[in-house]
């Protein structure tokens, strides 16, 4: 019987960016199925409901049946356990990405010995994106239409 490879892709997806969009279509192709994560924190604030991040997910990805998105608390590899993922993916825009993630990773490691981590570089053209950035140039009333995948429109 052939075992189902499942991989997660977690974050906070507010929104989600085409440096997020291009991460997940290349994991995509790394697995059998992919879970865009959603992780819910009471303790942070978000620009966007989490009804918006799931649908403009959902329509980014319609036309990829191995991609679905879930939303989850707590932590990130007991939500990979409790789906059956063993793989963990994240994007790496550059070093101090990789030091925090790395960090991250290592403890991941340890608490669930059966996950692994993944990390994926975006093209060049896009790895200054960040959500961070993006939500900035929104609440400055910024155009961020380059930035975002064609199915997430923001007026």
């Amino acid at each position: 019987m052939k075992m189902n490879k499942i991989g997660i892709f977690p974050g906070s997806f507010d929104p989600i960016t085409k440096g997020h969009e291009h991460i997940i279509l290349k994991a995509s192709k790394m697995v059998d199925n992919i879970i865009v994560a959603i992780g819910i924190n009471s303790t942070k604030t978000y620009l966007f409901n989490i009804e918006q991040r799931i649908q403009w997910i959902q329509q980014t990805f319609k036309d990829h049946k191995n991609i679905s998105v879930n939303t989850y608390k707590g932590l990130t590899v007991d939500f990979a356990n409790s789906v059956n993922a063993k793989y963990i993916f994240r994007g790496l825009r550059s070093s101090i990405d990789f030091e925090y993630e790395k960090s991250i990773a290592e403890t991941n490691k340890t608490l669930s010995p059966n996950i692994e981590s993944i990390f994926l570089l975006p093209d060049k053209s896009i790895s200054m994106i960040s959500s961070s950035i993006i939500r900035e140039i929104i609440k400055n009333n910024g155009n961020v239409a380059q930035f975002l995948p064609d199915e997430v429109q923001i007026h």
